[in-house]
């Protein structure tokens, strides 16, 4: 995922001149059609479907589509829409727009739009999930349509998005990195029952925090991120590239090595010292301190190279690093993934002499290079192993230690408020959607009482600027993830889901989907998908498409009563009955007043489970997979597994977390 975050979340940082944030457009640079409508799109059927674009103040601009006719007028500003209401579903139609030009959008559909946001595994691609190369043999659907919002961040609202509208193919699907895995599972669900065309539109970027996917208004209003907005606004002033994160900008201020092109194969380096790596810090004078450190090492390759994919391993590293290769930028990442592992891309490397610099910053006292010597190397084509470790160069860039100042966050990738509602979800606005679905939470699972407030604001944002009412919202559960707790007791990543499903249940128009069932300890970024794209699916067939007899919930917790030594755990959506999958009814935790927490002993009894423990005989609260990684052991007889649960309210760790 290092090389991955590298690519997606350094090389296209940079906000298109195209957006109204730095470099703002004007009516004259922008398009006279908005990228969001091309070939190939679909329309939202049942609704009135904006068009827009920009042209001369003033100037009428007609949308044609079958029998359907709508005339929109340029404002001051240059943009102009104009509301129509599509001919019936399918097509292919014909879109004509005629003003100072004259286009033609062919291949049309008139279906059902849907936006998939979220952070990195609903940016997933096929390809790196469970039987992903088969079903990219296989995603042959012309009625599913494909638009991927290209990565813009932006500190005041963007005008336009880079994309275009694709027909499903197994080409397609595989294009540009791939398309979302969840999101294509969805739509092949609800198309294959529904035989509604759908339109996919991929708008999310990995590692993302709810909050930057959020209005400025709404985060002014509540006052959480005041410091960090404050920070943005700085930035904004200054004037420079909207980076959307706060090392980017720290770089280009601090960075002498930077300013001096450290990375060029010409430079002067009678005053850099030899240094060894791993290490290398203590050297330079800079041991224990916050420092930005530059290290180049020449390596000799064979000739002719090796075919196939050239791999650099650095180890663990602390906190950042940058590497380059010939002055060519290889990787980057400051992820919370270790150890460093970024693929090469093809004429990078060269036979003979090669030469890698690796700028790093340090935060922590033993920091910068973590692993073994061994673990350095890079790895050509063939499998040939070439060391990394030992005699380097190196040069301090900046000494970072007190009072001199540090950036207000260390992530390399968009994680400041708002910058991808202006960069990605504002100039995709006010598009006919049928609704979205949405796959985040893991970068927010820290301050996860907090999520309880965001969330739904970052809905009512959407709601507001899509300016369709409360369109559907269907959340997805976060999966299993990291090693299992040997003892009930408190957990940031259950109090995620917990917050995840508060917001389901009281947001209107909103679902859950469980995937407890999913997942994988070691991996954030768990390959099963299409159980993902499906339940979600399951949402929208059973709330937005009507369809009565489509089970989409398991067991949800309902109430509890007090027993004589035990609680008795009432549910509903129990369809089928209660359900044990694996050897016993488990996952299920009790405890007294004093807030001590056993594993407990659970059996089924009609649509309630009984839960007790001999440690506990006063119980008072009941809780059901409550950890990260919880062992799903209850489900109702459609299959679908029950959501973890607390029947306490008592004071959880992320509760004080801002």
């Amino acid at each position: 995922m290092n090389e991955i975050r590298g690519r997606l979340l350094i090389l296209t940082l940079a906000v298109l001149s195209i957006t109204t944030g730095h470099g703002a457009a004007t009516n004259e640079t922008l398009p006279f059609v908005s990228p969001m409508f091309s070939d190939n799109m679909v329309l939202q059927r049942d609704k009135y479907n904006t068009i827009w674009g920009w042209t001369k103040p003033g100037l009428a601009v007609q949308v044609a589509i079958g029998r359907a006719n709508a005339i929109g007028k340029a404002g001051p500003d240059g943009r102009w829409e104009a509301k129509i209401r599509p001919p019936a579903m399918g097509g292919p139609y014909t879109m004509k727009i005629s003003g100072t030009k004259e286009v033609e959008l062919h291949n049309v559909l008139v279906g059902d739009v849907w936006l998939c946001g979220g952070q990195s595994n609903m940016e997933l691609p096929l390809s790196r999930t469970r039987n992903g190369e088969e079903a990219i043999k296989t995603a042959d659907y012309p009625q599913i349509r494909l638009f991927s919002v290209k990565q813009q961040t932006a500190y005041t609202p963007a005008s336009v998005v880079t994309g275009t509208w694709k027909v499903c193919s197994p080409k397609t699907i595989a294009e540009d990195g791939g398309f979302s895995a969840v999101g294509y599972y969805f739509a092949r669900k609800i198309q294959s029952e529904t035989n509604v065309p759908i339109g996919l539109i991929k708008d999310c970027v990995g590692g993302t925090p709810a909050e930057s996917w959020t209005s400025p208004e709404t985060l002014r209003a509540l006052k959480d991120f005041d410091p960090a907005l404050n920070e943005m606004d700085r930035l904004r002033a200054k004037g420079g590239t909207a980076y959307g994160n706060y090392v980017m900008p720290w770089y280009d201020e601090f960075d002498i090595g930077e300013k001096g092109e450290w990375t060029r194969a010409d430079l002067d380096m009678r005053d850099w010292k030899t240094v060894t790596i791993p290490g290398g810090f203590a050297e330079l004078g800079v041991p224990d301190t916050t420092a930005v450190c530059y290290f180049r090492k020449a390596i000799v390759l064979p000739t002719p190279l090796p075919e196939g994919k050239a791999v650099i391993h650095l180890g663990i590293v602390e906190r950042m690093d940058t590497v380059y290769i010939n002055g060519k930028w290889v990787g980057a990442s400051a992820w919370v993934e270790n150890p460093r592992v970024y693929t090469i891309d093809p004429g990078v490397l060269k036979p003979g002499t090669n030469l890698v610099t690796v700028r790093v910053l340090k935060t922590k006292p033993a920091g910068g290079f973590e692993s073994p010597a061994a673990d350095l190397k890079l790895v050509l084509g063939d499998k040939t192993e070439i060391p990394l470790a030992g005699e380097w160069l190196g040069k301090v860039s900046v000494d970072a230690r007190p009072p001199h100042p540090l950036p207000f966050g260390f992530e390399n990738w968009p994680v400041m408020p708002c910058v991808l509602y202006e960069g990605m979800i504002a100039p995709v606005a006010p598009l006919a959607i049928s609704g979205t679905i949405w796959y985040q939470g893991e970068a927010n699972a820290s301050r996860a009482y907090q999520y309880r407030t965001l969330l739904p604001l970052m809905i009512a944002d959407w709601r507001k600027v899509f300016k369709q009412g409360d369109f559907p919202f269907y959340i997805v559960s976060l999966p299993a993830f990291m090693q299992r707790h040997e003892a009930p007791g408190d957990d940031w990543w259950a109090e995620l889901r917990e917050a995840q499903a508060l917001v389901a249940k009281t947001v209107p128009n909103s679902g859950l989907a469980v995937t407890i069932d999913t997942g994988e300890a070691d991996s954030i970024h768990p390959k099963d998908k299409k159980e993902v794209g499906d339940r979600l699916g399951l949402c929208a067939l059973a709330n937005y498409y009507g369809k009565k007899d489509v089970i989409f919930s398991g067991p949800t917790y309902s109430s509890m009563e007090q027993l004589p030594n035990a609680i008795k755990v009432h549910f509903k959506n129990t369809d089928g009955g209660l359900v044990v999958k694996g050897d016993k009814l488990g996952e299920f935790s009790i405890a007294g007043a004093d807030h001590k927490w056993s594993w407990a002993d659970a059996r089924i009894e009609d649509d309630a489970v009984i839960v007790s423990s001999p440690t506990v005989p006063q119980p008072v609260a009941v809780r059901y997979a409550w950890q990260s990684n919880p062992l799903a052991t209850l489900f109702n007889g459609a299959g679908l597994p029950a959501g973890p649960f607390r029947t306490d309210d008592w004071p959880g760790v992320t509760d004080k977390n801002k």
